[in-house]
């Protein structure tokens, strides 16, 4: 499978991510051990997931996920195969979003712990954190390089403000910069990346890897309806896009589907991946024949008119 460069980083991988922010809510560990492994048989390579995960669900408490993957690298003695992204600075009981040096600190080895590793490939900040300069994060973070904690450093959820302040300060005081984003991007949710933020990161050569790729399950097509949202978990997060626009872009998804005699989830994932600025989407799995679909996605190569269908759609 064509793999493609993070940014200036040295980290190469397929052009999907999987999301790992099922790992312990949908999915348990036997589940997430056999998508994990038809994940890397298909081809595939990258995992991203963040300490939060999966704080939301009754019971848990943040970590459930990462733990899950560290003891599938662990028991499937492939660490070195697979690029692990991890996230820092959401609130995990703290009570607010938190990316200050001491709490990084902290929060890396407690990471490392639970994925049963020496480093991460890939440390984003999770969220802005209005209460700490960048000087301070971007410190913290040139300790953990120094200390081979992590390998590389960058970010998600910042607007084009403020990823530009964060590395005009990297490069005034010398410290490590953001090398990646992680934005939300889909068919559907367009205008926080396209403009001024995508035309940032191709100026300054940063990878992307775009979260909510499928619009929170709609772009899989499977929700037409209100009737529809109760068919899985996540289903209640849908019903903002059961309007007109969405209509118009799930029946320009039928159409290229059809074409290509593949699923809309596959042709949304693929209209990602073949977006100017974007290195890969990030898109979770909980059933085997979703995992197949994801892998057939990174392979998909949509025309110049499947394109120009779906963005007209989508305008």
């Amino acid at each position: 499978m064509q793999k493609r460069r993070l940014g200036r980083t040295d980290l190469s991988i397929a052009p999907l991510v999987l999301g790992g922010n099922v790992f312990g809510w949908t999915a348990d560990e036997k589940t997430s051990f056999d998508l994990l492994d038809r994940f890397v048989a298909g081809g595939l390579d990258a995992i991203d997931t963040a300490d939060a995960y999966s704080r939301w669900v009754p019971g848990n408490k943040g970590g459930e996920s990462e733990t899950i993957i560290g003891n599938w690298m662990k028991d499937r003695g492939n660490r070195d195969k697979v690029v692990v992204i991890t996230k820092v600075g959401s609130d995990m009981g703290q009570g607010h979003k938190d990316l200050s040096a001491a709490y990084i600190e902290k929060a890396v080895d407690a990471s490392l712990k639970r994925l049963q590793t020496d480093v991460i490939d890939l440390y984003l900040s999770h969220w802005p954190d209005p209460t700490t300069p960048y000087e301070e994060t971007l410190g913290a973070y040139e300790k953990l390089l120094a200390k081979g904690k992590v390998r590389h450093v960058g970010c998600s959820n910042l607007d084009a403000g403020q990823l530009r302040a964060a590395l005009d300060v990297a490069s005034l005081r010398g410290l490590p910069r953001y090398e990646v984003l992680q934005p939300e991007y889909n068919l559907y949710d367009r205008s926080s990346f396209d403009g001024p933020l995508r035309d940032l990161c191709v100026a300054e050569d940063i990878g992307v890897i775009t979260y909510f790729s499928l619009a929170k399950g709609f772009l899989s097509g499977k929700y037409r309806s209100e009737a529809d949202l109760g068919q899985s978990e996540r289903g209640g997060g849908v019903k903002d896009y059961l309007n007109a626009r969405g209509m118009r872009i799930l029946a320009a998804l039928d159409a290229v589907s059809a074409r290509h005699s593949a699923k809309q989830a596959e042709v949304a994932l693929a209209w990602v991946i073949a977006r100017p600025g974007v290195t890969a989407p990030i898109a979770s799995a909980t059933k085997p024949s979703q995992m197949d679909s994801l892998i057939k996605a990174a392979s998909l190569k949509l025309t110049a008119d499947d394109m120009a269908e779906l963005d007209r759609a989508s305008g």
